[in-house]
């Protein structure tokens, strides 16, 4: 597939302003550009829309929490897929639980919906969803409902230290 970047003209993208949204920008460094829209990114589709690219090149982070260990677990999944939780379960060698809205605001430091998957209060155990490397380019969340930020998938791995798995239903 090519390289997407938008089929959005660039002014309907404007520079982060929001402070998590610009936490997020101070931790990718310059070489990656934080962008903040009018409409919400906070679901896989709506992200998709706001950017006009394919719903599966949205890179969404779902947190959950390590039953026994109480750990924050980062799936970093296609935006078309469901993440198999008992895939997810047997890598990890122990069961998850859904995180709820609290759990993720103390462990990443965001709320849920503009969860980035870097730049989190405690690094999580991260495990990415190996559908993405279909594609050139994906667009991931950057703090805010309505901030998303471009990567390779491959720079999606080295930002996160994560493991690509086989994790969708």
């Amino acid at each position: 597939m090519p390289y997407l970047l938008s089929r959005k003209p660039q002014d309907e993208m404007t520079p982060a302003k929001a402070p998590s949204a610009l936490k997020v920008q101070a931790v990718l460094g310059p070489g990656f550009r934080v962008l903040e829209f009018d409409a919400a990114t906070r679901t896989a589709a709506e992200a998709a829309a706001a950017i006009g690219c394919a719903v599966e090149q949205i890179a969404k982070s779902l947190i959950f929490r390590g039953s026994q260990s109480g750990r924050p677990v980062l799936v970093v999944a296609c935006g078309a897929n469901r993440v198999n939780e008992a895939k997810v379960a047997a890598i990890l060698t122990e069961k998850i639980a859904r995180a709820d809205a609290v759990f993720v605001r103390e462990k990443t430091g965001f709320a849920i919906g503009g969860v980035p998957p870097v730049g989190h209060v405690e690094a999580p155990v991260t495990l990415i969803d190996q559908d993405i490397f279909r594609f050139e380019a994906i667009w991931a969340a950057a703090g805010t409902p309505n901030a998303v930020f471009q990567l390779t998938p491959a720079q999606l791995v080295e930002l996160t230290k994560g493991q690509v798995a086989d994790i969708a239903r």
